[in-house]
């Protein structure tokens, strides 16, 4: 096998944190090779020197045969090398055409290229308007603007940041026969994934990293995923405990809820009704686009509406804003992690005001207490093991995967009667994920009541009591998740539920 890509001892330090330590690994031409290690471990800063957007400290890269040192991305997409980033760098304010373009060093004319790319996106199964504005599009379909915009670049050495983090099975499907045919054409493909089945299943080979130096490059088809992650994080993984949970009594109910289409291309709820009791975790799928941001926005009281009715512990709150809901308990972390859950240029201390302010006692009488949302904070990290220098530190700074967890933290540490979250691991290394879904459980088992909405359905059957659906702004009734096979699941998320939409059980 032919390399396409040499690392030879490569290192970069930044103030407090050696961030890679003696890289040396190799991608052959037609390989899809994976990165693998704890957020945290070196990845992105390794993939950043790639692409040049880090300049290495030590060691030298070596691009198909030829020196890689580039002075920005430019330079590196110029010598054949496309990225797909895990946060978009997508401006909202244009459309997916002008997005993709502004990624092209000679971009064919406007009707030219809307032509590619909706011919691309139907040929890979991620349908995208060219002429949608980004702002209107969700989660998973701004991954698929990312996505595209790397495959009309043609690249030698194509390096995929978690792109099937917000993509259903079937999207991810497509997505890996695209790349088996990239590779059978001799891309060379450097693949960062935290779904270690997935990296089993697709991958040739596995470079292992662990505190930013490599530990080992494995056959992942080899080895199973529990050794995996064992590689990765040094010790055996811990196994999720479901047990302590007794459901009570109803704490939130949602009553025909029916809001309006915040934009042209969102998604209005139509007739959503559900109950949630103390102690218990409800789950909800869907395929991206269907209505999730909506959902968690009502419920948080972003978006009010006067159709139906939101009561939590018999108190209503349908046209309440987030801080009063907040105030009595109702508690939620968005998707969107980077600029929705968190402020990237703030500091972890000044991100914990936006929810925690009153329930932490952080903000009294107009007044904040910068030692109490210094502690707060330092709090958060230490429970759940969010890596970084300190409370001081920027929260766009952190790994994808590291600010899940600050985010995460604290919503959970703010002590809700009713926590409503969505996509709570995306982007995050196995170890994380369980330690997430951990506090979850355990923040069921003292008596929350938790919805967590997602689109990893292992997630949800390995949390949920009970699953809903959501399709086109309206949910399922809801099905007990023992017994529910992947094949019913699959039904509801394309709307066949078989049953009466918005029902409530007794």
């Amino acid at each position: 096998m032919n390399d396409v890509f040499r690392a030879e001892g490569l290192g970069k330090t930044y103030p407090g944190v050696r961030a890679n330590d003696d890289i040396s690994f190799s991608v052959g031409a037609g390989e899809i090779h994976a990165l693998l290690g704890e957020n945290g471990a070196g990845k992105s800063t390794l993939v950043k020197m790639i692409y040049g957007l880090v300049r290495p400290d030590e060691g030298h890269m070596a691009f198909l045969g030829a020196a890689h040192a580039p002075a920005d991305p430019r330079a590196a997409r110029a010598a054949g090398v496309a990225m797909v980033f895990q946060h978009f760098s997508l401006f909202d304010a244009l459309t997916v055409a002008e997005n993709i373009a502004l990624g092209m060093e000679n971009p064919p004319p406007r009707a030219e290229l809307a032509r590619r790319i909706a011919e691309l996106s139907n040929a890979y199964g991620l349908p995208l308007n060219p002429a949608r504005r980004v702002a209107t599009l969700s989660a998973g379909e701004r991954q698929r603007v990312e996505i595209l915009r790397c495959l009309l670049q043609n690249p030698r050495l194509l390096i995929m940041d978690e792109p099937t983090s917000v993509l259903t099975p079937q999207e991810a499907e497509i997505l890996f026969a695209t790349l088996r045919q990239l590779s059978a054409a001799g891309t060379a493909i450097l693949y960062i994934s935290h779904k270690l089945e997935e990296i089993r299943s697709h991958c040739d080979r596995a470079t292992i990293l662990r505190h930013g130096k490599v530990v080992g490059t494995v056959d992942p088809r080899a080895h199973s995923a529990r050794e995996l992650a064992a590689m990765m994080v040094g010790a055996e993984m811990r196994v999720v405990d479901r047990s302590g949970r007794s459901p009570g009594e109803v704490v939130l109910a949602v009553t025909a809820l029916t809001t309006s289409a915040a934009a042209a291309e969102s998604v209005a709820l139509k007739d959503v009704s559900l109950s949630l009791r103390r102690g218990e975790i409800l789950g909800i799928g869907g395929v991206a686009g269907n209505g999730q941001d909506e959902l968690l926005s009502a419920l948080s009281g972003e978006i009010t509406s006067a159709h139906g009715t939101i009561t939590l512990d018999g108190t209503d709150l349908s046209l309440s804003g987030p801080e009063t809901r907040r105030s009595a308990g109702l508690l939620a972390a968005p998707e969107d992690r980077l600029g929705h859950a968190a402020v990237p240029q703030f500091s972890l201390t000044e991100n914990t005001l936006l929810t925690a302010g009153t329930r932490q006692n952080i903000v009294r009488k107009g007044m904040i207490d910068n030692a109490a949302a210094r502690r707060f904070a330092e709090e958060v990290i230490r429970v759940f093991d969010v890596r970084t220098p300190g409370p001081g530190t920027a929260a766009g700074a952190l790994s994808g995967g590291n600010l899940q967890k600050f985010v995460i933290g604290r919503e959970v540490l703010g002590r809700p009667n009713v926590l409503v979250v969505n996509q709570p691991t995306w982007g995050v290394d196995a170890g994380a994920a369980a330690s997430i879904r951990q506090s979850l459980l355990d923040l069921a088992a003292k008596g929350a009541g938790v919805i967590v909405i997602s689109q990893d359905l292992d997630e949800l059957l390995e949390l949920s009591d009970r699953f809903c659906a959501l399709n086109e702004g309206r949910l399922s009734a809801p099905r007990p998740t023992e017994g529910l096979t992947i094949e019913e699941i699959g039904l509801m998320l394309g709307g066949a539920h078989g049953m009466e939409v918005g029902h409530v059980p007794a």
